[in-house]
């Protein structure tokens, strides 16, 4: 008997931690005990959810048609996670906080665990113990328990309300610790006044939030995975002109500086008005006013070159106005790309790595500063409607480290080489002494 209760107790414990995830519909646990005999659970496949029929049903047999006491201990809130934290179910027993409710599951003559119940805010396991035993409930506590007259030829129904934490991990533990105690403390007084008892452990609803299933028609036939929600992405500036659109900018951020003390300011996160911008053939002009008062203007031109045979479009300066104020920066020499595609960075500076250059004539606002993050810009062909062309990076194709690792490749390799020649200059001697024969000599004047 006592390996088949520790065998229970196990069960009881594991299956916590196997039935995961086997349905969407809020559940509770339901772990039961008694001082005499509870008929076995009905068998059910992993991820079974009991239903309120199927524990109505179970109660039927299990309560008979004679008086039961029976002492429920509701928890406000709890669910199977909770066991899995807290119950010291992976080995780390020392560190289980439901050590007398193992202790009196172990020692109960038998028990029965409903790892989940179907939970619904309509229903709820005390209003089903009511209309099975036919009597009100009694809120007790050990104290009151102890001073209470229990009258066994009568049904009875007890109710031990516990408290659930607020917060996880910091006072959960601790909480559940005393409701383990105070279960303890009601059990060991009931078994002091000889009155056989039924005790139920269960949670007024669950601890964790649980989504409703999405109808069959919006859920995905395929394996999915988990992932986190891609955060919003603001669209990209788009000029239209006559013909449609002919100018697109996207940055995260257009960050400006008036100021040696570097105090940013991001446009990208108003709506500019683009009422001045124009576009053609080959010149491209990208106005963007701003209600603070502050113009940002994009100067873009394409050429043909005879050396590649083809048109390339370079961003020709950047222009910040601020109360009638202009600071100009030269792009023409870093910021260009094909005509027909879109040029992007993930830096545009005016002052680390430079590739707008302010212009040396601006001696009054030499401290104002540009720096885009994640910029691409085009405006010229734009064949795609509002979508851009190809992008040509900034960055080079050979940075540094490549060219590190390349000089340094080439020169193990010389080394190599340089070596292996010497080995192939090595000649064998072509004489050698012949023991039974007379020495070499070998004249001094060789």
């Amino acid at each position: 008997m006592a390996a088949a209760r520790s065998l229970m107790l196990f069960l009881t414990f594991s299956s916590f931690s196997c039935f995961g995830a086997g349905s969407s519909t809020a559940q509770v646990p339901l772990l039961m005990w008694s001082t005499e005999g509870l008929p076995p659970a009905p068998s059910s496949s992993a991820g079974h959810v009991t239903s309120d029929e199927q524990l109505g049903s179970y109660l039927a047999s299990a309560f008979g048609s004679g008086a039961r006491t029976v002492l429920l201990f509701l928890q406000d809130k709890l669910s199977k996670d909770d066991f899995t934290a807290f119950a010291g179910v992976f080995g780390n027993e020392r560190d289980g906080i439901f050590r007398n409710l193992k202790a009196l599951l172990r020692s109960s003559a038998s028990s029965v665990t409903f790892p989940s119940l179907a939970w619904s805010p309509s229903t709820s396991t005390l209003a089903l113990l009511e209309e099975r035993l036919g009597v009100s409930p009694a809120p007790v506590d050990a104290d009151a328990l102890s001073r209470a007259d229990v009258d066994a030829s009568v049904s009875n129904l007890f109710v031990v309300d516990l408290p659930y934490c607020t917060s996880w991990q910091k006072s959960c533990r601790e909480v559940l610790r005393r409701n383990d105690e105070m279960i303890a403390k009601v059990v060991s007084t009931m078994e002091d006044k000889k009155v056989p008892y039924i005790a139920m452990y269960t949670g007024g609803r669950p601890s964790r939030a649980f989504s409703e299933p999405a109808p069959a028609a919006e859920r995905p036939v395929a394996r999915s995975l988990l992932q986190a929600v891609a955060p919003e992405v603001r669209p990209p500036v788009v000029f239209d002109a006559s013909g449609g659109p002919c100018i697109m900018l996207w940055a995260r951020n257009l960050n400006i500086s008036f100021s040696p003390s570097v105090n940013w300011t991001d446009l990208a996160v108003d709506t500019p008005s683009l009422t001045e911008s124009m576009c053609n053939s080959t010149n491209s002009l990208l106005v963007l006013s701003y209600a603070s008062g502050i113009t940002l203007s994009f100067s873009m031109s394409q050429r043909f070159y005879p050396v590649s045979a083809r048109n390339w479009f370079t961003l020709d300066s950047v222009q910040l106005q601020s109360d009638g104020v202009t600071a100009s920066f030269a792009g023409s020499r870093a910021i260009y790309a094909p005509a027909e595609y879109s040029f992007r960075c993930q830096s545009v500076s005016s002052f680390r790595d430079a590739l707008l250059v302010p212009n040396s004539t601006d001696r009054n606002v030499s401290d104002w500063k540009l720096n885009f993050i994640d910029f691409q810009i085009q405006g010229f062909g734009l064949t795609n409607g509002t979508n851009f062309s190809y992008a040509s990076d900034c960055a080079g194709f050979f940075t540094p480290g490549i060219w590190m690792g390349l000089l340094t490749s080439l020169l193990m390799l010389s080394i190599f080489v340089y070596g292996l020649h010497m080995i192939m200059q090595l000649n064998a001697m072509d004489r050698f002494d012949d023991p039974k024969g007379p020495a070499i000599s070998v004249s001094q004047s060789e």
